[in-house]
């Protein structure tokens, strides 16, 4: 277990020490776990570069948003599929498992965004993800593991389903929430791919991930000096690196989606478990 957690670990604390390390002495190697040369020139290049506030707020929103709402819908849906009484079950079941093996494609998908009147908005950020098959599948098997008594006595006292479903279903699937949750937010978090398709041509949406995406392409094209010159500040310069930027970069984009895990820790391994879509 301690060689597998220093194989885990490792990389990152390699690409933290090299983010914080001085860019022309990394050149030279020899960086492992903490820096030769310490330095806030690699931070302070990658926040030189504009609109990265903006996108990063949007970035903040959509993952707030998208998560709440994704969580949502899909424990209402997993909620109706979970009822024995209802109909329909069987069927709609199965037109959410088709969406997991076909899909529309890129095009279409593109061409149906753009129908949609969705191109350079927010809403395409959230929309399109909604409802997610796998999500609903692991948030419904979590709930026909829970006692029925519970949903028959409420309805016995008065309940409709949307009390039942919000007082007594909710507060029991915390574990599975947490779990779908953390894996949206991952999904929101990192998507820059839909930047790119729908809302390249409208900087007040771009996102982190796509500023960061072009900043990365610039450095690997080793246009990193032509920019710090364009920045105003030609002394960095000789103090940055694509490598440096590179793992400047990935901290960045890191670090504030990691921080969410010791919140969720404690319910992502049960929540897994027993949630596990069922055969």
């Amino acid at each position: 277990m301690i060689f597998v957690g220093i194989v885990t670990i490792y990389p990152f604390l390699n690409i933290l020490a090299i983010s914080f390390n001085e860019a022309m002495d990394t050149v030279r190697g020899g960086i492992y776990l903490w820096p030769r040369v310490f330095t806030w020139e690699n931070y302070k290049q990658i926040y030189t570069y504009n609109n990265l506030l903006v996108a990063f707020q949007n970035s903040v929103l959509r993952t707030v948003i998208g998560t709440a709402l994704g969580v949502l819908s899909s424990a209402m849906v997993a909620y109706v599929l979970s009822r024995k009484d209802f109909v329909a079950r069987k069927q709609v079941s199965l037109i959410f498992v088709l969406t997991l093996y076909f899909s529309g494609g890129l095009i279409p998908t593109y061409m149906l965004m753009r129908d949609l009147h969705l191109m350079n908005t927010f809403w395409v950020y959230i929309l399109p993800g909604l409802v997610n098959a796998w999500n609903i599948f692991v948030i419904r098997s979590f709930m026909e593991g829970l006692p029925i008594s519970l949903q028959e006595s409420a309805k016995l006292d008065g309940a409709n389903d949307l009390t039942i479903f919000f007082k007594i279903v909710l507060p029991l699937c915390k574990p599975v929430l947490a779990t779908i949750a953390l894996f949206i937010a991952v999904g929101q978090w990192n998507s820059w791919f839909d930047t790119f398709l729908y809302n390249s041509t409208s900087e007040h949406l771009s996102t982190l991930q796509y500023e960061l995406m072009k900043i990365l392409a610039n450095t690997t094209a080793g246009s990193s000096n032509a920019s710090v010159a364009r920045s105003g500040n030609p002394s960095l310069a000789a103090q940055v690196t694509p490598e440096s930027i590179r793992a400047s970069i990935t901290m960045v984009a890191t670090l504030p989606i990691l921080l969410v895990y010791p919140f969720l820790q404690k319910y992502f391994v049960k929540g897994l478990t027993l949630g596990a879509v069922k055969a």
